[in-house]
């Protein structure tokens, strides 16, 4: 398997702009200049001086770039960076460049297509013209809404050759495999930063998910949910894989359902995959294998790949109770619930498995009786009363970024031990702030994230993971989601 490239593509407001981020760009083997973006577009400007290989684009509006310009002029544009010798010019099709293509035999000329809508249903159709016309790299770039609208851009990748050298791209969020697997995908180059839909930060490719490391034997794991792009999870588990000097990936995973992850993960090979809401429950539906706690939770929250068929476990609860027994005696510990769903349910079967006394609390009463259910707990009213616990736990996402103002528990509400936030971002929430001014101790998700992602790694991999590790990437990656907002 080839090694895909990795390009940059660089935006600004004007020229002078353009070519500084041009040359401040480091540890990249091509730059793309998008003069659509800029207001003085320079064919010259844009290739003298350059330090690497560039790609000049310049895209219309109607194709999903911003030249405001005529055509006659953008024609003029990429016509000159072709004839002033440019590394590449990325030329969309049916766009009338027949000829320029013909006259220099395809040399240096990217032949591109973008469908901002889906996946063509002709697709490999598509490819197939585009190939014809003889250009030095044909560029396929479609809107993924779902992991398997990568499944024919994975087929046309894999058909390249040397000779017939290809750039495909599944848009957003589901399509972020294409991208960090662009050698897989039968890519050239893979492009970084921010100006499309599921671009990857070039450091975040560099180092997050250690692009320049992946090989062809590299197994593939990732966490599988809808929406996924908040999860930190990638940066504990590929921070850990790289402590450990093992050959893996652990990508981000936005799902349409669990057939979807499913079809996706056999093609792909995936190995194994943490599951999140809104699928621990369905994925159950997956699995022929099951540990105790998975069934007795009803949902899973691991699962790996075991000869034909899926194994699936849950870790939440032995997550959830690590952190908290090094800091209290559960057994005859009163303890309330906060929340009714998958979080909800891990957290009373592991309380009341340790003893404490539990009860369960939901806007929706009939929602706190199915959790209370699972455990030895009881459904009470929103929220607790004052005096009647020692462990509040909250279950629910209220608090996570960016709405960290919010809280789910009014301050003169907070009048026992403990409470312990499952949300881990921010690291210090409202809840907890206001439980401290009131004279309670607090814990954070973050503590538990890790203990139950340790859990995860060990079972896949039979190598237990250093929780420091995953702690420092943990806390890194939260800076970066606060820096990029």
């Amino acid at each position: 398997m080839h090694r895909a490239q990795i390009c940059l593509t660089v935006m600004a407001d004007n020229m002078a702009e353009l070519r500084k981020r041009r040359d401040g760009a480091s540890d990249v083997d091509l730059v793309e200049l998008r003069l659509d973006s800029v207001s003085d577009p320079d064919v010259q400007a844009a290739l003298n001086g350059r330090r690497c290989p560039v790609i000049i684009t310049c895209r219309s509006i109607r194709d999903g770039g911003l030249f405001k310009g005529s055509e006659e002029e953008r024609r003029r544009l990429l016509l000159e960076a072709v004839d002033s010798g440019a590394d590449y010019v990325d030329m969309e099709w049916n766009r009338g460049f027949e000829s320029a293509i013909k006259k220099r035999g395809g040399r240096n000329i990217v032949l591109s297509m973008h469908d901002f809508q889906g996946v063509p249903h002709d697709l490999r159709n598509q490819y197939r013209t585009m190939q014809a016309m003889g250009a030095a790299v044909v560029k396929v770039a479609v809107t993924a809404t779902r992991l398997c609208d990568l499944l024919p851009l994975l087929e046309i990748g894999q058909t390249t050759t040397d000779q017939d050298r290809a750039v495909v791209i599944g848009m957003g969020v589901p399509g972020l495999a294409s991208r960090i697997l662009a050698s897989r995908f039968g890519s050239c180059w893979t492009y970084v930063g921010n100006a499309a839909p599921g671009q990857v930060d070039v450091d975040q490719m560099l180092e997050h998910f250690r692009y320049r490391h992946l090989t062809s034997k590299t197994e593939v794991f990732g966490v599988v949910g809808n929406p996924i792009s908040h999860s930190i999870s990638p940066a504990l588990h590929n921070a850990s894989f790289a402590d450990q000097q093992r050959d893996a990936v652990y990508l981000p995973l936005e799902a349409y359902d669990v057939a979807d992850f499913v079809r996706f993960a056999k093609a792909l090979s995936i190995k194994g995959a943490s599951i999140t809401a809104p699928f621990k429950q369905t994925m159950l539906t997956q699995v022929k294998k099951t540990d105790s706690a998975a069934r007795l939770i009803g949902a899973v929250n691991t699962v790996r790949s075991e000869s034909d068929c899926w194994s699936g476990i849950n870790t939440d609860a032995e997550g959830f109770l690590a952190p908290l027994k090094q800091r209290i005696q559960l057994q005859g510990l009163r303890a309330s619930v906060l929340g009714a769903g998958g979080a909800a349910r891990a957290v009373t079967v592991g309380l009341s498995q340790a003893g404490a006394i539990v009860s369960v609390h939901a806007r929706r009463l009939d929602n706190a009786k199915a959790v209370a259910s699972l455990g030895k707990a009881v459904a009470r009213t929103w929220p607790p009363l004052p005096k009647t616990w020692d462990l509040l736990v909250n279950a629910t996402p209220v608090g996570t970024f960016p709405n960290v103002d919010k809280t789910p528990m009014k301050p003169d509400c907070l009048d026992g031990r403990l409470v312990y936030d499952l949300v881990y971002n921010p690291t210090q929430t409202q809840l907890m702030k206001d439980a401290s001014q009131q004279g309670c101790d607090v814990l954070g998700g973050l503590e538990m994230l890790v203990a139950q992602a340790q859990a995860q790694a060990e079972w896949w991999t039979g190598a237990k993971p250093n929780p420091i590790v995953m702690e420092q990437a943990a806390m890194k990656a939260l800076e970066w989601m606060v820096r990029d907002s």
